[in-house]
C-alpha cells in the first residue's frame, strides 16, 4: 500500500429526520480499503441494512482517481446551502495531505444547484457525489445482491 493510499478516507452521508424518524444513507472507505455501508430507512416498516467488505487496492485507486479528477478538493461550502428540515448531505475525503469535509442541504435535482450562490462548486460536489454512489451501489450490489435506495 502506497503512502497515498494510506493517506485516502472518504465518508458521504445524507439523511433527515421526519415522520419516519431519523432516515439516512452512509458509507465510508476506510485507509485499509473497508467499505462499510449503512441504509435506515423506516418507510413501511423497513430494518437498518448494515454491509461491510474489503475493496481491491485497484478500485481504492479508482475512487481516487474520481475524487482527483473531480477537483472538489478545491471547493468550499460556504456558500452552498446550509442544511435544513428536508435534510442535510455530508462529504468528508482525506486525500493525500489535504482534509475536506463538506455539509449542505440535499440536493434534489440540477435546478437546486444552478439556483445556489455556488453553482459552479456545488456542480462540482453534486457530480462527485452521482459518480461515488453509483461506484458504491454497484460494488454492494456485486457483493451482496442487494436493491439499495
Amino acid at each position: 500500500m502506497s503512502q497515498r493510499e494510506k493517506d485516502f478516507y472518504l465518508r458521504y452521508y445524507v439523511g433527515h429526520k421526519g415522520k419516519f424518524g431519523h432516515e439516512f444513507l452512509e458509507f465510508e472507505v476506510r485507509p485499509d480499503g473497508r467499505l462499510r455501508y449503512v441504509n435506515n430507512s423506516k418507510y413501511k416498516n423497513d430494518t437498518m441494512i448494515r454491509k461491510e467488505c474489503v475493496l481491491n487496492k485497484a478500485v481504492v485507486q479508482e475512487m481516487m482517481r474520481i475524487i482527483e479528477d473531480s477537483e472538489v478538493m478545491k471547493e468550499d461550502d460556504k456558500l452552498w446551502p446550509p442544511p435544513d428540515r428536508v435534510g442535510r448531505q455530508e462529504l468528508e475525503i482525506v486525500f493525500d495531505d489535504q482534509h475536506i469535509s463538506f455539509t449542505t442541504a440535499k440536493i434534489g435535482s440540477l435546478i437546486d444547484v444552478t439556483k445556489s450562490r455556488d453553482p459552479e462548486g456545488l456542480r462540482n460536489f453534486y457530480y462527485l457525489v452521482q459518480d461515488i454512489k453509483c461506484m458504491i451501489f454497484s460494488l454492494i450490489s456485486l457483493h451482496f445482491k442487494i436493491k439499495p435506495i
